[in-house]
């Protein structure tokens, strides 16, 4: 699972990647100049990165994800979950909620999640 940790740079360019695939390699370079400031050689560097890894297949100029967004986000918040609140899931959502307010949607739908998560 260790594969799918993406440093803050690898997520920001995977977003791009995620929200326009398949995406020309060219057009994903005008995107990271306009969206990130990134020079082309920068793009480059890490769609190879990113390709020796496994996350991202480029091939005849295009660039696909190989990895789904939902599976990094999915690793990304039980690593959390794991590191600051030694696995307490509601030790988390106490602390996220402890200042937040819920609207009457939000509340309904993380209660469904809840509901679902029991069954």
């Amino acid at each position: 699972m260790e594969h799918l940790k993406l440093f803050d740079a690898e997520y920001r360019v995977m977003r791009l990647i995620w929200d326009n695939e398949p995406i020309n390699s060219t057009e994903l370079v005008r995107l990271c100049s306009d969206e990130l400031g990134w020079k082309k050689s920068t793009t480059y560097t890490m769609l190879k990165r990113l390709s020796e890894r496994g996350i991202v297949k480029n091939e005849n100029t295009f660039v696909e994800a190989l990895i789904k967004r939902e599976q990094v986000q999915k690793f990304e918040s039980e690593t959390v979950l794991e590191k600051t609140f030694a696995g307490s899931l509601p030790s988390f959502i106490t602390a996220f909620l402890s200042d937040k307010t819920l609207s009457k949607e939000e509340a309904e739908e993380i209660i469904k999640l809840i509901v679902e998560a029991t069954k």
